[in-house]
């Protein structure tokens, strides 16, 4: 019996439904080659794949000067999925409301937020979060 030997796309993190080669993974390679996300919901789903798949320096590079942290340690969570509610630009600024869900100490959670976005330079950066609710 012969195998396939075609590969089957990696699905995106970020729960796009589209291949992690084609969605979120040229924003995270592109920083060394000044690629970046165009709009915040790009941005926020990068981020959101950076967090599952632990890329704290592009954590720390898509974050605001004014609110990065010095340093990032991320805890040991895993990630199991991601649902963009309302993602808004104008001008400058953006905002991303999602509900993100994951296990800690097989303990279920769900996290929904709304970040704030802000383009400087052409560059959308995170800039801080309103937390709904924690459960």
């Amino acid at each position: 019996m012969k195998k396939n030997l075609r590969a089957t796309p990696v699905l995106c993190p970020c729960d796009s439904g589209r291949p992690y080669a084609t969605c979120c993974a040229p924003w995270h390679a592109g920083l060394t080659m000044g690629v970046h996300a165009p709009t915040p919901e790009a941005l926020m789903r990068s981020r959101y794949s950076a967090f599952v798949l632990g890329l704290v320096d592009y954590l720390l590079a898509t974050w605001h000067p004014s609110t990065r942290p010095a340093e990032l340690a991320l805890s040991p969570v895993k990630w199991l999925g991601l649902e963009v509610r309302r993602a808004t630009a104008e001008g400058d600024a953006g905002v991303v409301e999602f509900v993100a869900r994951s296990r800690e100490s097989g303990r279920a959670q769900r996290m929904h937020e709304t970040s704030r976005f802000v383009r400087l330079n052409e560059r959308w950066y995170y800039l801080d979060d309103q937390m709904a609710e924690r459960t």
